[in-house]
């Protein structure tokens, strides 16, 4: 069983992932530390946790655990999992890692120098979801792919989230602009060789909450929508020559909607609809990160891969900037 603990008390942390992981089979949480020991005894007394600490300092440097979680705000998770990585233990951090792809040099280092597990926490790659869409899409079930549509909306207005808090990592890109981005790169295999985008800002917050998007793969072309305030919608389309492939529920699997997948043919007269009614994201990401964790062969989001994913956001950054293509 490999032992977690878990730096801080944040939402995510509390609702979905410590859930998940004392329901996993090879993994559990032994600890939470929170910067008030308060916090971190009342979340651990809700999940039968044995230990709590009132700093994150304490709980690195405790034997009681082999690896932690970070749900901290989007601009820590850099300096945290380095402090994680060189006290020894795996990291489990949440997307987005870091919020430039050159920051992301100092967490392979790190890993690299401790022979630890880095890993960030993008549980769409470890769901039957985008396994069947990535399978479909190597057999030729759509035949040659030429677009990929994605969008991801929802509506925050309240300056007291982070998400709206430049300061913290906030804006609409870091927080939901990874997943059209890392979901396509998953089942393609494919990476984006240059971007076009808009990108709209809030005035009174400074964070983006708006942006289109396009991107040309090579072999297929891309483009999507996301935003912070704008009425709940998510939908991932792969079409191709022969048919295509619609994701119903892309993101937040099993609280969305329904998790299906859509396969449709050329003259769109026929269609089969793959469902998968248990996915449990958070929890197959858990074992699948703590089986790496523990030595054994697995598919897990490398640092490399999430490199590459932050330099896609960049792009969109610096395409926005500008009238016409920007090189990834």
């Amino acid at each position: 069983m490999l032992r977690f603990g878990i730096l801080s008390t944040a939402k995510i942390g509390r609702e979905l992932v410590v859930p998940a992981i004392q329901d996993a089979d090879n993994c559990v949480v032994t600890a939470v530390a929170s910067r008030e020991l308060g916090r971190a005894r009342a979340m651990a007394d809700r999940f039968s946790v044995p230990h709590a600490f009132g700093s994150y300092e304490e709980m690195l440097a405790s034997d009681t655990i082999d690896a932690v979680y970070i749900p901290l705000p989007t601009s820590q998770h850099v300096e945290w999992s380095i402090k994680a990585a060189d006290a020894g233990k795996h990291v489990l951090c949440e997307k987005p890692i870091a919020l430039k792809a050159a920051e992301i040099d100092s967490l392979i280092a790190a890993r690299d120098r401790n022979g630890v597990l880095i890993c960030e926490a993008f549980m769409v790659t470890y769901t039957p979801v985008w396994r069947k869409v990535r399978s479909l899409l190597a057999e030729g079930a759509i035949g040659r792919l030429r677009h990929v549509q994605g969008v991801f909306t929802y509506f925050n207005r309240d300056p007291g989230n982070m998400r709206n808090i430049p300061a913290l990592g906030g804006g609409g890109l870091p927080d939901i602009g990874v997943y059209p981005t890392i979901t396509t790169r998953f089942v393609t295999g494919h990476e984006p060789l240059r971007i076009q985008a808009v990108t709209e800002r809030d005035p009174e917050f400074g964070t983006d909450i708006y942006s289109s998007v396009k991107a040309d793969f090579g072999a297929f072309e891309m483009s999507f929508y996301i935003s912070t305030q704008m009425a709940n919608r998510q939908s991932m389309v792969f079409h191709g020559t022969e048919g295509f492939i619609e994701v119903k529920s892309p993101f937040n699997a099993d609280r969305w909607g329904a998790e299906e997948v859509e396969l449709s043919n050329q003259s769109h007269n026929q269609s089969q609809i793959f469902r998968f009614p248990d996915s449990r994201q958070y929890k197959r990401q858990a074992e699948a990160f703590s089986r790496a964790a523990l030595g054994e062969s697995e598919e897990v989001v490398t640092l490399e891969n999430s490199k590459a994913n932050q330099a896609f956001i960049d792009a969109i950054y610096r395409a926005s900037e500008k009238d016409g293509w920007e090189p990834v």
